[in-house]
């Protein structure tokens, strides 16, 4: 079972379902270090006070708003925590919606919520209830010391929250609509073509799929520079041209998906 991040209550009306929390994704980057390039020794992060040039420990940082520049509005940490919702334990299931209303630009971070033992029926019957009605949940929740919205949803016999970004954090598309340049409409001809490409290479969605080229690539040459070979640049593909000829570029687009054979 993955590690508990967090645990506290997940409620609707007067249910009230103890859950813990625990990671839905695991991200699988190639981390590097860094390092002193002249003798391969890491090298450290401090807190140094430019002031006095003293590192300054943990106990003595605080965190500051800045007001105007180098005024800041300092606050301690339990100034902080006593600013925290009273529920910042709770998870409590304010609106129900259609999963299709929520645009994919307003999730964030995916969560598991696990039941306890006292809750297992209590967890079941919600987890029911919301897959019957196919409605996702809507809720706040304070997790790392701010109040996030989230969408909590059946998923494989268990409930996933998300957070999600608040309406006034998501840039409108209005703002880079406005900066596009004026297109000229395609043909009926061009839109037809454009249309069977899309249909040609249709199919569902099977995440397995999709590898991670780049972090392969990566592994490999960490572990043939282990071996003390030299890592060899492979020729990067040429970026592909503008068309000059739309339609001529559908046709071959056209022809290349059929070769593919996505669908027959």
């Amino acid at each position: 079972m993955p590690r508990s991040m967090w645990s506290g209550s997940i409620s609707f009306g007067l249910l009230n379902v103890p859950v813990k929390m625990a990671a839905a994704v695991q991200e699988k980057q190639v981390r590097f270090h860094l390092l002193h390039d002249d003798d391969g020794v890491r090298l450290e992060s401090k807190r140094v006070c430019p002031q006095d040039g003293q590192e300054v420990p943990w106990d003595h940082v605080a965190k500051g708003y800045e007001i105007s520049r180098g005024e800041y509005i300092v606050f301690t940490k339990d100034e902080l925590e006593a600013l925290e919702s009273e529920s910042n334990r709770a998870i409590e299931l304010e609106d129900f919606v259609d999963a299709k209303e929520i645009d994919p630009l307003f999730y964030d971070t995916p969560y598991y919520l696990i039941p306890d033992e006292r809750s297992a029926k209590a967890y079941r019957l919600l987890l029911d209830a919301m897959a019957s009605a196919k409605r996702v949940g809507i809720a706040r929740v304070v997790l790392h010391g701010k109040e996030h919205l989230v969408a909590v949803r059946p998923h494989d016999d268990v409930l996933v929250m998300a957070t999600l970004h608040y309406a006034d954090e998501v840039v409108p598309a209005s703002r880079v609509t406005e900066e596009l340049p004026a297109s000229a409409k395609p043909s009926e001809k061009e839109l037809r073509m454009a249309k069977e490409i899309v249909e040609t290479l249709s199919g569902p969605f099977e995440p397995k799929k999709y590898k991670d080229a780049h972090r392969a690539r990566l592994l490999e040459a960490i572990e043939e520079k282990a071996k003390g070979k030299k890592v060899v640049a492979h020729a990067a593909p040429r970026p592909k041209k503008q068309a000059k000829d739309l339609l001529k570029a559908l046709e071959a687009s056209l022809a290349h998906a059929r070769r593919k054979g996505k669908k027959p």
